[in-house]
């Protein structure tokens, strides 16, 4: 039976879709459809490689035998691609103040989730787009993470610690200092005290080795927020409550 066309039938085209879904929020909707085009186009053609081989079961074996290290292989090289890619991300270019003015997600089950909350993401324009919208409702997650990465670190290296605490006992004993004696009527001579004052905490973080602290805790915070923002998947942002709503007509 041959149907007739029908002028109602619409068709939004793919890119128009994902751009308004980009626009209006639904980001989530959106990193759902892309993994699913994926399963979709790799269930697709998985099953039209077995239609097209011959029907003999020698020439089916020998097929599927060259097909599997194939698949493999085009799967494990799109694996890497998308790692590859996360090296020339910058997660924080969407990142704003803001985002470190809100209350903190929780913990377990929005940060970590569940193990279903997890996927390898299945292009680089995937992977960036978790990466940036991850970043940005887990920043004040990440912040933590880099304090108590940064403390450990610290606590692995005394001298460090020693020399952090010594530095900061310099500049409250120059603000003490300041603040008695009236420096602020002397601005030469205060000025002469703060380029003395800066030297001797860059001489002090240099031979206590506080920069390689901190080098370690930047590039473990930084793997950690790059892995776990683009295999998260996302989630349906924040939605507005009555409550919300009320107090943001109040301010008007």
């Amino acid at each position: 039976m041959v149907f007739s066309s029908n002028p109602l039938a619409l068709s939004v085209p793919d890119p128009a879709f994902e751009s308004w879904l980009r626009n209006k929020g639904y980001l989530e909707i959106l990193d759902q459809r892309t993994s699913d085009l994926h399963r979709l186009s790799t269930s697709t053609s998985a099953a039209a490689a077995v239609q097209s081989s011959p029907s003999s079961s020698s020439s089916n074996a020998a097929t599927a035998t060259t097909t599997i290290p194939y698949g493999l292989f085009i799967s494990l090289f799109s694996h890497l691609k998308t790692l590859f890619s996360l090296l020339t991300l910058n997660p924080f270019s969407k990142l704003t103040s803001d985002d470190f003015s809100g209350d903190t997600p929780s913990w377990t089950n929005a940060f970590i989730g569940s193990f279903n909350s997890y996927s390898f993401p299945t292009s680089p324009a995937q992977a960036r787009l978790r990466a940036h919208e991850n970043v940005k409702r887990f920043a004040r997650n990440y912040a933590s993470l880099f304090i108590l990465f940064f403390a450990c670190s610290l606590y692995q290296m005394p001298l460090a610690l020693v020399g952090l605490i010594a530095c900061l006992a310099l500049w409250d004993v120059f603000r003490y200092c300041g603040d008695r004696w009236q420096l602020d009527q002397y601005p030469v001579f205060r000025q002469t005290l703060v380029r003395i004052a800066q030297c001797t905490t860059a001489v002090i973080l240099f031979f206590s080795n506080v920069q390689v602290t901190l080098l370690c805790a930047l590039s473990v915070s930084y793997a950690v927020l790059v892995l776990h923002a683009s295999l998260r998947k996302l989630t349906p942002g924040k939605q507005s409550t009555p409550s919300d709503r009320n107090r943001s007509s109040s301010k008007r």
